[in-house]
C-alpha cells in the first residue's frame, strides 16, 4: 500500500494510530498548480503531529467549486505530486465539494485550514469538534495561490 489510499483504507489506518496513540493531522485542497503556499501549509501542518492525512478534492468536485476549465492538471497528477512530498504521510481523494463525509470517516486530532480562512466561519469546526478534534489556521506566509497564477500566465500568454 502505498501513500494514495481509498476511504476504506484510511479508515483502518486511522484506526491503527489511534491505538497506537498517534496524533493525526488533516488537511485538504485541489492542489491544482502545486505552488510555494502549500508547501508550506503542508509543512506546518505536519508539524503538529505524528501523521499527515490530506484530502484531495476529486476533479469532478473541482469543476463544482472551480467552475469547467479547472482542475488543469487531473487528480492522478495532483495526487502524485501530493504523495511525492515529505511531509504528506497519506492522501485520500474525495468527491464531494467540502470534506465533512471525509473527516467524519476518518476523526483527525487536528484539522488545519490555511490562512485564507483567517477570520472567516469555517464550515467544518463544529464536526471536528464534536469528536474532540481541533482546528488550526496556519500561515502559508506566501501571497500566491492557484486562481491568481492561472490569471498571472493568461496575462503573460495572451490567452
Amino acid at each position: 500500500m502505498g501513500k494514495l489510499l481509498t476511504l476504506e483504507q484510511a479508515k483502518k489506518i486511522r484506526a491503527n494510530l489511534k491505538a497506537d496513540g498517534k496524533i493525526v493531522v488533516f488537511t485538504n485542497g485541489v492542489f491544482d498548480l502545486l505552488h510555494a503556499g502549500h508547501t508550506s501549509i503542508l509543512s506546518k501542518a505536519k508539524a503538529l503531529g505524528n501523521i499527515l492525512i490530506v484530502g484531495m478534492n476529486s476533479d469532478q468536485s473541482v469543476k463544482a467549486i472551480k467552475g469547467e476549465s479547472r482542475p488543469v492538471m487531473d487528480e492522478n497528477v495532483r495526487s502524485d505530486m501530493l504523495c511525492a512530498l515529505p511531509p504528506v504521510d497519506y492522501v485520500v481523494i474525495f468527491s464531494e465539494k467540502t470534506p465533512e463525509k471525509l473527516l467524519a470517516a476518518l476523526k483527525p486530532d487536528i484539522h488545519v485550514k490555511g490562512g485564507d480562512w483567517e477570520g472567516k466561519e469555517l464550515p467544518e469546526q463544529k464536526l471536528v469538534e464534536s469528536w474532540g478534534g481541533k482546528v488550526k489556521i496556519v500561515q502559508s506566509g506566501e501571497s500566491v495561490s492557484t486562481t491568481k497564477l492561472i490569471e498571472e500566465m493568461k496575462r503573460k500568454g495572451g490567452k
